[in-house]
C-alpha cells in the first residue's frame, strides 16, 4: 500500500490573528470529507529539511512583518532550501499572510523564493488585512480544505 499523502503547513503564528488564521486552516484540512491526507503542523523554527521531504505538498502561513515574510519563516526557507532543492521540484504549495497594513512585500518574498524552489502554487496567496473576521475564517478555512483534498488519493 502506498503511503498516505502528506500535507505540512508551516507556520509562525505570533498574534492571536495568525492563531484564528491557523485554526481555521487546520480545521480545513483535517475536514472529515477530506480523507487519506495526513496534516503534519510545524512551527517555521522547528521545520526541518526532513519535515519538507517527507511531505507532498505544503501550506505556509506568515505575518506581514516590515513589509516582508516573518524572520522565522525566512528562516525555515534558508534552512531547506538546498537540501530539498532537486527533490521538491513540482510540489503544490499555497500561502497565507497577515498584515495590518499591506501584505505584498511578504507576498512576493515567499513567492520569489518557491519559484526558486520550482513548487507550484495551487492558489492565490490568502491575504488578510486587519481583523480576522468571519470571512477571513472561512476563506482560511477554504485553503486548507482545498490544499488539503488536492492531495487526496485518487
Amino acid at each position: 500500500m502506498a503511503a498516505m499523502p502528506t500535507l505540512l503547513i508551516v507556520h509562525h503564528t505570533p498574534s492571536p490573528s495568525l492563531q484564528a488564521m491557523l485554526e481555521s486552516v487546520l480545521a480545513g484540512a483535517r475536514d472529515e470529507m477530506i480523507e487519506g491526507v495526513d496534516v503534519r503542523v510545524r512551527p517555521a523554527l522547528a521545520a526541518t529539511p526532513v519535515d519538507v521531504l517527507a511531505a507532498d505538498g505544503y501550506l505556509l502561513g506568515t505575518p506581514a512583518n516590515i513589509g516582508y515574510m516573518s524572520g522565522a519563516l525566512k528562516h525555515f526557507f534558508d534552512q531547506i532550501y538546498y537540501p530539498v532543492l532537486e527533490a521538491t521540484v513540482g510540489r503544490p504549495y499555497a500561502l497565507y499572510v497577515h498584515g495590518n497594513s499591506d501584505t505584498t512585500g511578504a507576498i512576493r518574498g515567499v513567492e520569489t523564493i518557491a519559484t526558486g524552489l520550482k513548487w507550484k502554487r495551487l492558489r492565490d496567496p490568502l491575504s488578510i488585512v486587519g481583523e480576522v473576521d468571519v470571512a477571513a475564517r472561512e476563506a482560511c478555512w477554504e485553503l486548507g480544505a482545498a490544499v488539503a483534498a488536492s492531495l487526496m488519493p485518487a
